[in-house]
C-alpha cells in the first residue's frame, strides 16, 4: 500500500475553543499514540487528511517539526450533519511491525435466481497485517449461492503475510430467502392466543 505524506504541526492549545479555531482554519486536531510513548497533540491539513482518508487503513508518513513518523489511523470523528474531519486518533507504526485492522470486504458475481438477500454478518474482516503493507480490501465470490449458504472468515483468500484476526468459523456473508411479507401485528397475536389456548 502506498505512503500518504502529511506534514503535522505540534499542538499546545487545548479544549472545545481551541479545537474549533483549529477547524476554522481548516486543519484537523488529532492524538498520536502508540509505542509505549506519551500521546503526541497534533493539527494536519484537513483537506489532504480527507483525501487520505479515503484510502481504509491508509498509511501516513507525518513530517512533525523536521521529525518523521508512521501512522494509521485508528478513530476518526466526523461531524454527523456536514461530514467534516473533526479529530483523528492515529497510532504509530513501525515498518515490519504487525497491527490488527479492520479491511473492508467486497462480493463479486451474483447470487442464484430466486430473489435471495445478501447480508453482510461482518462489513469489515479484523485481520493481522505488516503495518506498512495493509492490504485495501478483500474480494470474495458468492456466484450462484442461494438461501442458507455462508461464506466463512477462513473461505476467504488473504494476501500473504496477512493472517484472520478473528475465529476461522466467523460467518462473514450469508445468503438469506427473501421474506414474504408478515401479516400485521395484532393478527400475529391472535393467532398466538388461539394456539395457547388449545
Amino acid at each position: 500500500m502506498s505512503e500518504v505524506k502529511i506534514a503535522a504541526e505540534l499542538r499546545s492549545e487545548f479544549g472545545k475553543g481551541a479545537a474549533r479555531r483549529v477547524r476554522r482554519d481548516n486543519k484537523v486536531p488529532g492524538v498520536l499514540y502508540g509505542h509505549g510513548t506519551d500521546p503526541v497533540h497534533i493539527t494536519l491539513p484537513g483537506h489532504e487528511l480527507l483525501l487520505a482518508l479515503r484510502t481504509p487503513n491508509v498509511l501516513l508518513a507525518l513530517d512533525i517539526d523536521g521529525k518523521n513518523e508512521l501512522a494509521i489511523p485508528k478513530a476518526v470523528q466526523r461531524d454527523p450533519l456536514k461530514g467534516f474531519l473533526e479529530h483523528v486518533d492515529l497510532l504509530l507504526v513501525k515498518r515490519g511491525e504487525k497491527v490488527n485492522v479492520e479491511i473492508p470486504v467486497h462480493t463479486e458475481g451474483e447470487l442464484a435466481p430466486g430473489g435471495y438477500l445478501l447480508e453482510h454478518v461482518l462489513n469489515a474482516l479484523p485481520v493481522e497485517a505488516e503495518a506498512t503493507h495493509i492490504p485495501e480490501s478483500v474480494s470474495v465470490s458468492v456466484e450462484g449461492l442461494e438461501a442458507g449458504a455462508s461464506v466463512l472468515a477462513k473461505d476467504i483468500t488473504l494476501p500473504n503475510g496477512v493472517k484472520l484476526a478473528v475465529e476461522e468459523d466467523a460467518v462473514v456473508l450469508q445468503v438469506l430467502a427473501a421474506q414474504a411479507e408478515e401479516p400485521t401485528g395484532e393478527v400475529a397475536e391472535g393467532e398466538g392466543e388461539e394456539a395457547a389456548e388449545a
